[in-house]
């Protein structure tokens, strides 16, 4: 059992709450039992170590049958061992160090994706963590991310995507000129999420989200920039009949999702 917390073993997988640790091994943190059941489930072949308080080994008995029968070695750590290597205070007595598996942009819009959704310049994590957890559960094809958009590996997107980061394939560090490009190359309409547009459930009831479509979020505080604008095909936004001044990106961004899966799910196409 792994007991001193200052071992190297222990600093190099602390290590990895850091981007440019992440960017020099390729690899990732996943923290709790939701994050690495959901990694055991879909993607086996990305965990690299995994490491458990005798307590919390104890507890799961679905994550030790499934890391057995996936052949994942796991190590017992002491408690504190534990807390030195997580991002959070509280681990819940698990932790698995995963390699990161991003997916090709020209591999997804190959595919021919019916609903996607592309992050320019998405800077909070949990934002960005939320958008892949919606676009997820919307039946979503892909994520794509520009290189202005906030490390997907980044703990905090990780522990909001609550596993939603294995389910779907996510593309970071694109162009977005060329994401835009390479969504009308496969038959998609570009709509941006933006308050300049023009009323998304009009547009929703002309039929316009109905066909294949790629959501364009941009950043929290400034939105898309101008130039953005002039290269999708519709900008839209969330009408707002309350006195809230805004809405959460995320929370934005995830009814913008819905309505999309909706349209497309309705078989008069509104």
């Amino acid at each position: 059992m792994l007991e001193n917390p200052r071992s190297p073993r222990v600093r190099a997988v602390a290590k990895l709450t850091k981007r440019a640790a992440r960017s020099d091994t390729g690899l990732f943190l996943l923290e709790g039992p939701q994050a690495v059941r959901e990694a055991l489930t879909y993607r086996p072949d990305a965990i690299v170590e995994l490491y458990a308080t005798p307590q919390g080994w104890e507890k799961h008995p679905d994550i030790r049958d499934a890391a057995q029968e996936h052949g994942v070695r796991v190590d017992l750590v002491a408690e504190d061992v534990l807390r030195a290597m997580a991002d959070t205070v509280t681990p819940q007595g698990l932790i698995a160090v995963a390699r990161q598996t991003p997916a090709s942009m020209r591999d997804i819009f190959a595919a021919r994706p019916r609903l996607v959704a592309i992050c320019e310049e998405v800077r909070d994590p949990g934002n960005l963590g939320t958008i892949i957890r919606a676009a997820d559960a919307a039946g979503a094809d892909a994520i794509v991310l520009t290189g202005r958009t906030v490390d997907p590996y980044n703990p905090k997107v990780v522990r909001s995507t609550t596993g939603s980061l294995f389910h779907v394939p996510v593309s970071v560090g694109g162009d977005l000129a060329d994401v835009i490009e390479a969504a009308h190359r496969a038959g998609m309409s570009v709509v941006a999420a933006d308050v300049k547009g023009d009323d998304l459930l009009a547009a929703r009831a002309e039929g316009a989200l109905s066909g294949p479509t790629a959501w364009l979020f941009g950043n929290e505080a400034r939105g898309l920039e101008d130039e953005a604008l002039t290269l999708v095909d519709r900008v839209l936004k969330l009408p707002i009949y309350g006195r809230a001044e805004s809405l959460n990106l995320a929370t934005a961004a995830s009814v913008c999702l819905y309505e999309t899966a909706f349209a497309q799910r309705d078989p008069a196409g509104r």
